[in-house]
């Protein structure tokens, strides 16, 4: 059987649906693209996509850096401190300031005693010296005991004993204030002592003392040290002192001004700190009136010894 052919009425008809259908669709794009409210729809929407993006990349980026940080690694968050640091007050400043003397006062008691010196020399008549201190005491209150002297030729030359008050005045230093008795030829004399015992800067020993008398007689006596370690044990210790008077004291053998001068170097060996001997050489030299007095009396001016000894520590 034959298929119908259509009739051209029909494909006319045909032909122009399908232009029409052509010219319609472009001109929709068209519009659409040059229409205000639906670009700003799209722009919306483009720009909501790429918050989101954004965010989401962000978000992850933080995951990241919390989940795959190395140990140890922190956030800037995490470094910033929890707590804001107070500012500093005078209540504070005043709380943080130390004593005077660099300790607290406590109440225990203690005690101590040192003989410093106890040695013999050969030269000329020969002859012993002795020095000692001790203490007893707290922190803040103290009874020194002080002493030293000398032996000539078998007869006392020279000795004084001072029982004293300590009391810190500052870091390292102490007031003393007591009485001194002196021993030897001549009359004894009892004098009110004052004077600093201490640490100077460089860590020199200092004994500072004033002395005044019964009858008015002013006099002074300083001594000043130091410890230089060589090794663990081995310790050399260099040692001055010098004697002042106000007054003749005649009957003593001392004279107004300068009285002496005594330096010393003594290398000593500390089996362990209680027990130290040494070898030493010490110089001794009078001035002024004095001098002169000891010349009258027909004893030695200037001397050298050398000394050996022992430190005894308690």
């Amino acid at each position: 059987m034959n298929a119908r052919r259509p009739s051209s009425a029909n494909l006319r008809a045909r032909r122009v649906c399908a232009l029409a259908l052509a010219c319609a669709m472009p001109a929709a794009a068209w519009a659409q693209a040059h229409d205000p409210a639906a670009h700003a729809g799209h722009a919306m929407q483009h720009d909501t996509t790429a918050q989101d993006a954004t965010s989401g990349e962000r978000m992850s980026r933080g995951t990241m850096a919390h989940d795959d940080a190395p140990p140890g690694a922190s956030s800037p968050d995490a470094q910033a401190p929890k707590t804001p640091i107070p500012p500093i007050t005078d209540a504070d400043r005043a709380a943080a300031a130390s004593s005077g003397h660099g300790h607290e006062h406590g109440r225990s008691v203690f005690a101590f005693l040192m003989v410093d010196r106890l040695e013999r020399w050969n030269d000329g008549d020969g002859g012993e010296a002795w020095g000692a201190k001790g203490w007893v005491g707290s922190d803040a209150h103290k009874l020194w005991l002080r002493s030293e002297g000398e032996r000539e030729a078998g007869r006392l030359a020279d000795a004084d004993l001072e029982a004293l008050y300590g009391h810190p005045v500052a870091r390292w230093w102490d007031l003393l204030a007591g009485v001194r008795t002196t021993f030897g030829p001549g009359p004894s004399r009892t004098a009110a002592a004052l004077g600093v015992a201490g640490i100077a800067p460089g860590k020199f020993d200092i004994e500072a003392t004033g002395y005044l008398d019964g009858d008015g007689r002013l006099s002074a006596r300083a001594e000043a040290a130091y410890t230089l370690l060589l090794t663990n044990r081995l310790v050399l210790e260099p040692r001055i002192e010098a004697g002042w008077q106000a007054r003749d004291d005649r009957a003593r053998d001392l004279g107004v001004g300068l009285s002496a001068i005594e330096g010393g170097l003594r290398l000593r060996y500390e089996f362990d700190r209680r027990f130290a001997p040494y070898l030493g050489v010490v110089r001794v030299r009078h001035f002024g009136d004095t001098a002169d007095l000891r010349r009258a009396a027909d004893e030695p001016v200037d001397e050298t010894r050398v000394v050996a000894g022992v430190r005894l520590r308690f």
